[in-house]
C-alpha cells in the first residue's frame, strides 16, 4: 500500500469474475472510493493467479464459480504463493454451502455480490488490515457450518432419527446400542447446539441444514 493524495493508504485491488458486466459494476463501484485503485481484472482462476503474482495487489475480489480453475482453487494457490495478498470471496447467497471450502482455502473474507457499496468497502479495509470479514447476511450460514462440524457422524445420525420421530428406545434398537448411550449422545447434541430440548435441537438442525 502507498499513500494517496489525501494521506490515506492506497489499496490496490484485482477483480476476478467470469462475467464482464459484474467486473464492470465492481470497477465502477470501487472507483467511487478515492483510496482504492483497481490494478487488473481476470475472468478465470488461472489468470487471477498469474496477475496476482505479477502485480501483487493488496486484495483480490474473487468470484467462486468460474470455468477452468474456480475461485476456491485459485485462492488456495494464492494463499501459498502470494500470502501478502488478501483474498475476499465474492459470492452469491445461493453459494453459501461453499463457505466451508472457502475457509479451508485461506480466504480472509466473504462478501455477497448484492452487498451495499459501504459493506464492500468495509470488507476490503478489514481484510487488508489483516482482519477477517463475513458479510452480515452470510453469518447464519457460517454458524450452521460451525455447528455441523461440531457434531460427530453418530450424533448427526441420531439427530436425524429423532427428527424422524423415533424415541430413544427406537434409536437404540435401530443402531444396536444401549438406551444409555443414546441418552449420552443426545446430551452432547443439546450442549453443542445450545438447545433446551430434543425438539429444539431438531428445529435448529433442520434450520441450519445439518440434517434433512
Amino acid at each position: 500500500m502507498v499513500e494517496n493524495g489525501q494521506g490515506r493508504k492506497e489499496i490496490t485491488c484485482l477483480i476476478v469474475d467470469d462475467h464482464e458486466v459484474v467486473r464492470e459494476g465492481l470497477r465502477l463501484s470501487l472507483s467511487r472510493a478515492p483510496h482504492i485503485r483497481v490494478v487488473g481484472e481476470a475472468s478465470d482462476g488461472a489468470t487471477a493467479v498469474a496477475l496476482t503474482e505479477r502485480r501483487k495487489p493488496d486484495v483480490v475480489i474473487m468470484d467462486v464459480r468460474m470455468p477452468g480453475m474456480d475461485g476456491l482453487e485459485a485462492t488456495k494457490i494464492l494463499t501459498e504463493k502470494v500470502p501478502e495478498t488478501a483474498v475476499l470471496i465474492f459470492t452469491a447467497y445461493s453459494e453459501r454451502s461453499l463457505l466451508g471450502r472457502g475457509l479451508e482455502s485461506g480466504a480472509k473474507g466473504y462478501i455477497l455480490k448484492e452487498a451495499p457499496h459501504q459493506t464492500l468497502l468495509k470488507a476490503i479495509d478489514k481484510v487488508v488490515a489483516g482482519d477477517g470479514f463475513v458479510d452480515p447476511a452470510l453469518m447464519p450460514a457460517f454458524l450452521g457450518d460451525a455447528r455441523d462440524e461440531m457434531l460427530t457422524g453418530r450424533e448427526r445420525e441420531i439427530l436425524q432419527l429423532l427428527a424422524d420421530g423415533m424415541s430413544n428406545a427406537d434409536v437404540a434398537a435401530r443402531l444396536f446400542i444401549s438406551q444409555e448411550t443414546v441418552k449420552s449422545h443426545v446430551r452432547h447434541i443439546l450442549t453443542k447446539l445450545e438447545a433446551d430440548t430434543r425438539t429444539h435441537a431438531v428445529a435448529i438442525a433442520l434450520r441450519d441444514a445439518i440434517i434433512d
